[in-house]
C-alpha cells in the first residue's frame, strides 16, 4: 500500500460510519498534512418522482446539502486540517465518486464509511463494496 499520499477524498453522509470515517480523515489529514477533499452526494433515489422532477425542489436540497457540506470543512479546518475542499454531487454514491469526482481530482487516498444507509439501498449491495472494487485509487473503508 502507497503510504505517500498527498491527496485523501472523504465521503460523508449522516451515518455512524460515515462520521467515524470523517473524523479519521481529519485526523489522517492532518497527522500527514494532506490536502482533504469532503465529498457528499444528493440521491435522487430517496426523494419521491415528484420531487425529482421538481427543479425547485432538488435545487433546494443540493442548497441544503452545500451548506451543510461547510460544516463538515469548517469542523476540519477548526481541527488544524490546512487545505480542504468540499464537493457536492448527485447521483448514485458510488458510481458517482468512482466515475466521476475521482476522475477530476488529484485524490490519491479514498476514505468512506462501512455501511449503507437504512432503507432499500441496502438490498442492492453496498456503495463501499463498489468504490472498494472500482476505484482507481486506494480505499480505505472504515467502521
Amino acid at each position: 500500500m502507497n503510504e505517500d499520499f498527498s491527496h485523501l477524498l472523504v465521503g460523508v453522509d449522516d451515518s455512524a460510519d460515515a462520521q467515524l470515517a470523517f473524523r479519521y480523515a481529519m485526523y489522517r489529514a492532518k497527522k500527514d498534512q494532506l490536502k482533504m477533499t469532503i465529498v457528499s452526494i444528493l440521491e435522487k433515489g430517496e426523494m419521491n418522482v415528484y420531487q425529482a422532477l421538481n427543479k425547485d425542489f432538488i435545487h433546494g436540497k443540493r442548497e441544503d446539502l452545500e451548506e451543510h457540506v461547510q460544516l463538515y470543512k469548517k469542523a476540519a479546518l477548526d481541527y488544524g486540517v490546512e487545505h480542504v475542499e468540499v464537493i457536492v454531487a448527485e447521483g448514485e454514491p458510488g458510481e458517482t465518486i468512482v466515475k466521476d469526482i475521482i476522475p477530476h481530482t488529484d485524490a490519491d487516498l479514498l476514505i468512506i464509511g462501512s455501511e449503507d444507509k437504512k432503507g432499500i439501498a441496502k438490498h442492492f449491495g453496498s456503495q463501499a463494496a463498489y468504490m472498494a472494487k472500482y476505484a482507481p485509487i486506494s480505499v480505505l473503508v472504515v467502521r
